[in-house]
């Protein structure tokens, strides 16, 4: 008969194994020219309703959703423990990998971003994104160096655990200065160090995403919204990975508030009050 200690660690191995057959799939899906389509949620609700949709094969999370949902300032202000608690939430309501939108990974240093991503992969997360602004991007960014030992240590923190969880590492470079070979050079750096796609922000023209496909050394993911390229051209451009942050939670709003002005004003019940969720 096995010991309550054995029992224990078999639960534990099989969740890791699960976990990292997720980062497996969710792996696989990154194809450039057949981007994986990451409609962002917020909640267990919406990771539910998102997972529902046909076509969809994995939940992206979004910290400026998940701050705003709480009434707490997005980067950083739900701290490491209400970051993983909100995505365990997430993880635990859909059988879908489940990519993290994990900040600057909660650390002041790489050691403690090692730590801080071990915790986040034991509680299931097959991916995640990790910043190199420090706080806001008027502060500029981490030193490159800095930022690549900070993805070098993800990706330790990945090995330890055995989950080969998909690293999104975010380059802030045209948040701030704007300057093309730095936001090269920190890609093909990230890229070196252990992340397996680069998130860059304000790739905004098909030929920024052009130049990026073309010079950074792996795969491309970008974020969108409504003046972005169009979806399809960003799949014949070679983008692998098109995210939406903070914006479906907007969307969702949006129709909550126009729904809420039809019913003061006595008007027709909005169909959507029968959606069965």
């Amino acid at each position: 008969m096995q010991s309550r200690s054995n029992r224990r660690t078999v639960v534990s191995v099989t969740d890791e194994s699960i976990t990292a057959a997720k980062a497996e799939t969710l792996r696989a899906l990154h194809v450039p020219g057949s981007p994986l389509i990451l409609v962002n949620v917020w909640d267990a609700i919406a990771a539910k309703v998102v997972a529902s949709a046909p076509g969809v094969k994995a939940i992206a999370t979004a910290s400026h959703a998940i701050s705003a949902s709480r009434d707490v300032a997005d980067g950083g202000g739900l701290g490491l423990e209400g970051a993983i608690n909100a995505a365990k939430l997430i993880i635990d309501a859909v059988e879908l990998p489940v990519t993290v939108d994990f900040e600057k990974g909660y650390g002041k240093d790489p050691v403690e971003v090692r730590s801080s991503v071990r915790r986040l992969l034991e509680a299931g997360a097959a991916g995640f994104n990790i910043e190199d602004s420090p706080a806001s991007i008027a502060q500029g960014q981490f030193e490159l160096r800095q930022a690549a030992a900070r993805v070098a240590a993800a990706r330790a923190a990945c090995e330890e655990t055995g989950v080969p969880a998909v690293i999104n590492a975010r380059v802030d470079s045209f948040l701030g200065n704007g300057d093309w070979a730095e936001a090269r050079d920190r890609s093909n750096a990230y890229l070196e160090a252990g992340a397996d796609v680069i998130f860059m922000f304000g790739l905004d023209t098909e030929e920024k995403i052009e130049r990026a496909v073309a010079e950074i050394n792996g795969k491309l993911s970008v974020i969108a919204g409504p003046k972005s390229v169009p979806l399809r051209r960003l799949a014949e451009l070679g983008v692998c990975r098109v995210s939406f942050g903070g914006r479906p939670l907007g969307l969702t709003l949006s129709h909550l508030r126009d729904a809420a002005a039809v019913l003061t004003e006595l008007g027709e019940y909005p169909a959507e009050l029968g959606f069965d969720y």
